[in-house]
């Protein structure tokens, strides 16, 4: 049986890991250069900050997953640095493109797409200046190269990774000059109690947040960003009734699945109103309704790492009971018990930071809202009003053919959640009634020649 894992993050590693250890050589396919994902991504060879300084109270957890990738390795047919860009549900194929120059495809029996996620961000004025980066490109930047973006950071948006990337750069050394949050503090208070349901998680949170305070660094909390300001760079961040000098701005409110393959799949989708983010349909072990198509990971909806893990091995345990190899029952209850645990952290965590779609909203009319192909809000707004006087569905992708809104580079990916809210303001109706915009290969950028 041939077997793809897609992503090598830690959904993907602890998936190839069951495969392994069951008899298989999985083809396991990682678009960077190195095993560890996003939250573990690791650092060019010779860097000089080590695990601890990297990822600080998950540096044991980074080292493991690290030294069970490298380990496997060898027991699989690892392909770094490859991209997969499609997937031809009908035949079963996959499409890649590896090392930026070679395109190749590969038929399957039962794929795992383990494919993560990616920022959410609100478009405020001012963010596509120099200077401005998602909280994860911030992130990045300091794993993978020493680097701030910035020598005066100011961070904007919501949820765990905000607190914890200020507090990494502020342990770096960079000047973190704002932490501002949009969420209201009662609203964080109100979720305390469910979210005890991670004592640890939780504690770890608070301790970020007491270290940022106990270093002097102005917070904002139920703060509203108005705008970036500057000529040619980021010169400063303003917030109602005050300007924050600094040279960069990160930006985040949470996270939103990366499932664009699933969809090319065949994958249904729903619209989760916990998390605010539409996501394919699967079981609690990651089973879907495409037969040899499996889900893990935040991909699938956000978990975070601990989850990915989980979900990983259980999602290639389902693949083996499914074709008919024997399972240890136990380890799947298990499994199943964790998963669970932690899904009832999760929603706890999305009470405490929810997405403020009204920020979305009520984004001004001349706002950039999709960067590839320069569209304001207020031009996605005409499109709406365009689209309703021909007798168009009120639909994200309607208005797409109406405004260009997600034709561009990205596809949707950074403008798309924020567009539906617009549009969904536009119209007087639920962002769950505009629907999402519909996944299309390549799902990035390939190669004109290698299409």
């Amino acid at each position: 049986m041939k077997i793809a894992v897609v992503g090598a993050g830690p959904a993907g590693v602890r998936a190839v890991e069951r495969l392994v250890r069951a008899g298989h050589r999985p083809i396991w396919l990682e678009e960077g250069p190195a095993s560890g994902g996003r939250i573990y991504q690791r650092p060019p060879a010779g860097f000089s900050r080590d695990h601890r300084a990297l990822y600080g109270f998950e540096a044991s957890r980074a080292e493991n997953l690290h030294a069970t990738a490298d380990a496997l390795r060898a027991a699989c047919d690892w392909r770094p640095d490859t991209l997969v860009w499609n997937i031809r549900r009908t035949e079963a194929v996959i499409d890649t493109l590896e090392r930026g120059t070679t395109r190749r495809s590969e038929a399957f029996d039962a794929a795992i797409l383990c494919t993560g996620a990616m920022d959410r961000v609100i478009p405020l004025p001012g963010w596509t200046l120099p200077g401005v980066t998602t909280m994860g490109g911030a992130q990045v930047a300091l794993k993978t190269q020493g680097i701030a973006i910035g020598r005066r950071v100011a961070f904007v948006g919501t949820g765990p990774l905000l607190w914890l990337v200020a507090a990494q750069y502020a342990k770096a050394g960079a000047e973190v000059v704002a932490v501002v949050d949009t969420t209201p503090f009662a609203t964080k208070l109100r979720a305390t109690p469910r979210l005890l349901w991670s004592t640890s998680t939780f504690l770890k949170g608070l301790y970020y947040v007491a270290w940022l305070r106990a270093k002097g660094i102005p917070i904002f909390e139920g703060a509203e960003p108005v705008s970036i300001l500057g000529d040619d760079a980021v010169a400063s961040l303003r917030l109602h009734g005050k300007d924050i000098a600094c040279d960069a701005v990160a930006l985040g409110w949470g996270l939103k699945p990366e499932a664009q393959l699933a969809d090319l799949a065949g994958v249904p989708f729903r619209f989760d109103a916990v998390q605010h983010n539409w996501v394919p349909e699967r079981d609690a072990a990651g089973r879907t309704a495409r037969a040899g198509i499996y889900l893990a990971g935040d991909g699938s909806g956000i978990g975070g790492a601990d989850v990915a893990e989980l979900a990983g091995a259980r999602a290639a345990l389902a693949l083996l009971q499914d074709h008919g190899q024997a399972t240890d029952q136990q380890d799947i209850d298990a499994l199943d018990r964790r998963l669970r645990h932690q899904a009832r952290f999760r929603a706890a965590l999305e009470a405490a930071f929810p997405f403020p779609a009204h920020l979305a909203r009520s984004m001004p009319d001349d706002t950039i809202l999709c960067r590839c192909e320069s569209i304001t809000a207020g031009e996605l707004r005409a499109a709406a009003d365009d689209a309703s006087a021909l007798g168009a569905a009120p639909e994200v992708n309607r208005a797409k053919a109406f405004s260009r809104i997600g034709m561009g580079r990205c596809q949707g990916r950074v403008c798309g959640p924020s567009g539906a809210e617009v549009l969904a303001g536009a119209l007087g109706c639920s962002v769950e009634q505009v629907g999402r915009l519909r996944g299309q290969p390549p799902v990035k950028p390939i190669p004109l020649a290698l299409a």
